[in-house]
Order: C-alpha cells, then sequence, then structure tokens
C-alpha cells in the first residue's frame, strides 16, 4: 500500500521561500506530483516527475518552483521561490503508475490513485 506523508508547509511572506516534502512508502517507480488546492478554486496540477526524472510545471509555477525525488529515502520535494499570495492553498502530492509520456501536469489528477493529505501553504503581501 502506497503511503505519502507531507510536511513544510509554513506562513511566509511573499518573495519568501518553502521546501515541501513527501515521504512515501510501498511505492516504486511511480509518476509523482504535486498539486493544490486554493479555497474557491479548482485543484491544479503544480509540478509533475515521471520514472526517468523528466519534470513539467503549471506555467504559473516556471522558474519559481523545482520538484525532485530522492530514491533512496523514498522522499518527493517541492523547491518553492518567489512565493506570491496566489501561491496560498493546500498542496498535495500524489502518486499513480504512469508511462513516463502521460505523467505530466497536463494530465490533471483524475487518474492518480495515492494522495496525502495535504500541507498548507500560506502566504502573505
Amino acid at each position: 500500500q502506497v503511503q505519502l506523508v507531507e510536511s513544510g508547509g509554513g506562513s511566509v511572506q511573499a518573495g519568501g521561500s518553502l521546501r515541501l516534502v513527501c515521504a512515501a512508502s510501498g511505492y516504486s517507480r511511480m509518476c509523482l506530483a504535486w498539486f493544490r488546492r486554493a479555497p474557491g478554486k479548482e485543484r491544479e496540477a503544480v509540478a509533475a516527475i515521471d520514472i526517468d526524472g523528466f519534470t513539467s510545471y503549471a506555467d504559473s509555477v516556471k522558474g519559481r518552483f523545482t520538484i525532485s525525488q530522492d530514491n533512496a529515502k523514498n522522499t518527493l520535494y517541492l523547491q518553492m521561490k518567489s512565493l506570491k499570495p496566489e501561491d496560498t492553498a493546500m498542496y498535495y502530492c500524489a502518486a499513480k503508475f504512469s508511462l513516463p509520456q502521460l505523467c505530466s501536469v497536463d494530465y490533471g489528477g483524475a487518474d492518480f490513485r495515492y494522495w496525502g493529505q495535504g500541507t498548507q501553504v500560506t502566504v502573505s503581501s
């Protein structure tokens, strides 16, 4: 059974940085991604990384966020820099079995089977 546990959220001022961590267990060579949901908005795919290490990002975070993974530690990261108030949301990590070409933010989150409980990020102006 795949289990995902996020941490690293918090409150920060605009322009600041945070690093989210997703500790994973029970998984092997899966498509991993970060999603977020802000109050009153739909869930948004933020970043994804496939089993070969290729990444994709939402246009809204390109150049500011970096997704990475440490396979030895079964850990997924989201480094967030130059944070903006509009980045305020609950952030979730998710995993699915997928061909690399289908592991992208372009495909949304409908077919992600495994989800963490979320970690809150609040950016103040």
